[in-house]
C-alpha cells in the first residue's frame, strides 16, 4: 500500500503489512509507537529513528528495525523514499527485541519491491506468492547483520547532556579528562558509568559519534577532505577506510546514493534532529 500514515498502520488488518511512502526533506514524523514490530527501509534518502535511549541513523539502502510497542520519532534529513513492513509479534521469535540499523540484502531489496502491488490481506501459511514473499523478508530480517550506527545515550541526565553537546560538535580534541572534568567524576568512575549506561567504551563512542556527524556534512556536499581533517583524521584516505568499515560502502558511493541536504551546516541539521 502507498502513502499510508505511520500512525494509521495500526488500523490496517493482517498479521504482515506492507507500506510504501516517499517523504521530503526535514519531515518529521512524531513520537508514536506500534502494536507490530516495523522494518522501516531507506530505497534513497536519509533520515533519523529517535527513541529515548539513542538514535539509530538510516542510509540509502539500509533499514532501522524497531520492535512492537516502542516509542519512535523519524526525522528526514534527505528527502526519501521508504518501504516498511509491520510484523506481529508472535509470526517469529528468532526477530531482534531491540532498535537496530541492518544491511539489506540484495534478495531482501528485491523482495520489498515487490511488497508494493501485493494484496493487503495475505492467509499465512497458504504457500501463496504473498504468503512467501512476506516469509521469505522475515527470514532476512532474522539473518541480516547488524550496522553500528546507533548512538546510545545514557540514562544520567548530566551524562546525556554532555554526549548531545559533543553530538552536535564533534571534536578530535575532545579527551576523556575533559569529559571527567565538565563532570567532576574521576576517571575510573567515568569510565566504569559510562560503559555501563551506554554499553561501549567511551573511544568507541566518540569515533560512532564522528561518523553519525559525518552523514549529513555529506549529503550536505561538504569536501571528503576537508570533513577529515575537521573529524581528526590524518587524510581523506584515513577517513575513507574508518568510514567503509563502519557504514560498509566508501563515502564517494554514499554520496552518489543520497540526495542533496539543503541545510548548510552540521549544527543546525544535528539541532532539528535533538529539538
Amino acid at each position: 500500500m502507498r502513502n499510508v500514515l505511520a500512525v494509521q498502520a495500526d488500523s490496517l488488518p493482517g498479521r504482515i503489512v506492507a507500506t510504501s511512502n516517499e517523504y521530503p526533506t526535514h519531515h518529521r514524523i512524531a513520537r508514536h509507537d506500534h502494536r507490530r514490530s516495523q522494518l522501516l527501509y531507506a530505497a534513497h534518502g536519509i533520515m533519523v529513528v529517535g527513541t529515548e535511549t539513542g538514535r539509530w541513523i538510516v542510509p540509502p539502502e539500509r533499514a532501522a528495525w524497531i520492535p512492537a510497542g516502542m516509542s519512535h520519532d523519524v526525522h528526514v534529513l534527505a528527502q526519501i523514499s521508504t518501504r516498511s513492513i509491520y510484523v506481529e509479534p508472535e509470526v517469529s521469535a528468532a526477530l531482534p527485541s531491540d532498535c537496530r540499523v541492518i544491511g539489506v540484502s540484495p534478495l531482501m531489496r528485491h523482495l520489498l519491491l515487490e511488497t508494493l502491488d501485493l494484496p493487503l490481506l495475505v492467509e499465512a501459511g497458504s504457500g501463496s506468492r504473498p504468503d512467501l514473499i512476506y516469509s521469505l523478508i522475515v527470514h532476512e530480517i532474522e539473518r541480516a547483520p547488524v550496522l553500528p550506527l546507533d548512538i546510545p545515550f545514557p540514562a544520567d541526565p548530566r551524562l546525556a547532556k554532555r554526549c548531545r553537546a559533543y553530538l552536535a560538535h564533534p571534536s578530535p580534541h575532545d579527551s576523556i579528562d575533559d569529559w571527567c572534568r565538565d563532570l567532576a567524576m574521576s576517571r575510573r568512575t567515568f569510565t566504569r558509568r559510562f560503559r555501563a549506561e551506554t554499553g561501549t567504551s567511551f573511544a568507541q563512542w566518540c569515533r560512532q559519534a564522528a561518523i553519525f556527524a559525518a552523514l549529513p556534512r555529506l549529503a550536505a556536499g561538504e569536501a571528503i577532505t576537508t570533513l577529515a581533517l575537521d573529524l581528526g583524521y590524518e587524510s581523506a584516505s584515513a577517513f575513507t577506510t574508518m568510514f567503509k568499515r563502519l557504514i560498509g560502502m566508501p563515502p564517494s558511493r554514499y554520496l552518489a546514493m543520497s540526495q542533496p541536504l539543503p541545510s548548510p551546516t552540521l549544527r543546525a541539521a544535528i539541532a532539528s534532529i535533538d529539538g
